[in-house]
């Protein structure tokens, strides 16, 4: 029996009149899932994020979280969640600890021992007042406060940005550890090689429209490849140019240049035919797969 999804949103709009929101949205996450939702600034993510922690209200359609009515339920989401905003507003005045500290008054049942144990996996000074912290370090804080309090659902907004590599290292592995425990993750970014990494599934959404809900290997096998095959001696581009799946062939001495996409057994029985000295794939990275998305529909900005 499939346990009940963490996150379902059905045909949620959020309209802000002549400035774009979010249309028609229907989609849901899983238990111990990391859904990567991706797309360039302004294209509703943040829109999304807000609309399911009751920040604003939808226009139209709904989204529920742990089947609570994000609307009349906000206050029990709210404690059973954890939330990073991207534009995340700290108490300057305090330090680390104050901050973190209030949260957990807030919240209670905060293990201090594991607190501390993030402030040192984020190398993040939690004595230092707040407002001498630079912009990484704030990220850290916030990090922290959106963790502390294990909860089943974390909902992380561009949650990389201003981290130097070593901590956003840590933080891939505190993901990693929160999908073995079960619990979920709703991950905002358009850092497309951190999606690639740590979701399950991508939702892309472009110009306030969900454009695609994907399992990332089934994204990539969509996307379009690139086949280097060296033969022992040149070979016409015309034994490859109608295969299927085949878009664009490129002759180089005797290599041959192939842009594929979809199932490579017809390329490999016909360059079978020959002598192959090489063959190399490059595969997709998501950033191309991305890219083949967006280059669908109209133009505009994203």
């Amino acid at each position: 029996v499939r346990v009940a999804d963490v996150i379902v949103a059905e045909g949620l709009t959020k309209s802000y009149g002549k400035r774009r929101g979010v249309i028609d949205l229907s989609f849901s996450v899983q238990p111990g899932e990391v859904f990567g939702y991706l797309g360039p600034n302004g294209a509703g993510k943040t829109t999304t994020i807000r609309t399911m922690l009751d920040f604003i209200r939808p226009t139209n359609g709904r989204i529920s979280v742990f089947g609570l009515d994000s609307r009349a339920d906000s206050i029990e989401i709210h404690r059973r969640s954890g939330y990073l905003p991207g534009e995340r507003a700290l108490y300057e005045r305090l330090t680390g600890v104050e901050f973190l500290a209030h949260f957990a008054a807030l919240r209670g049942e905060v293990d201090w021992r594991y607190v501390r144990g993030l402030g040192e996996r984020f190398d993040c000074d939690l004595n230092a007042r707040i407002r001498s912290l630079s912009h990484g370090n704030k990220q850290k804080i916030g990090l922290i406060q959106a963790f502390m309090h294990r909860p089943e659902l974390l909902i992380l907004d561009e949650p990389t940005q201003g981290l130097d590599p070593l901590v956003q290292q840590e933080f891939h592995l505190l993901v990693e550890e929160v999908r073995a425990e079960g619990r979920s993750i709703f991950l905002s970014s358009h850092v497309m090689p951190e999606v690639e990494r740590l979701c399950d599934r991508v939702g892309i959404i472009r110009e306030g429209r969900l454009i695609a809900v994907e399992d990332i290997g089934d994204l990539k096998a969509r996307a379009l490849r690139t086949l280097e095959i060296h033969f022992a001696q040149p070979v016409p581009p015309s034994a490859f140019s109608r295969l299927p799946g085949v878009r664009d062939v490129e002759q180089h001495g005797d290599t041959l240049r192939l842009t594929v996409a979809g199932r490579l057994d017809p390329i490999v029985k016909a360059a079978g035919q020959f002598e192959v000295v090489d063959l190399a794939s490059h595969e997709p990275s998501l950033e191309d797969v991305f890219l083949a998305f967006y280059g669908k529909g109209e133009n505009g900005a994203g």
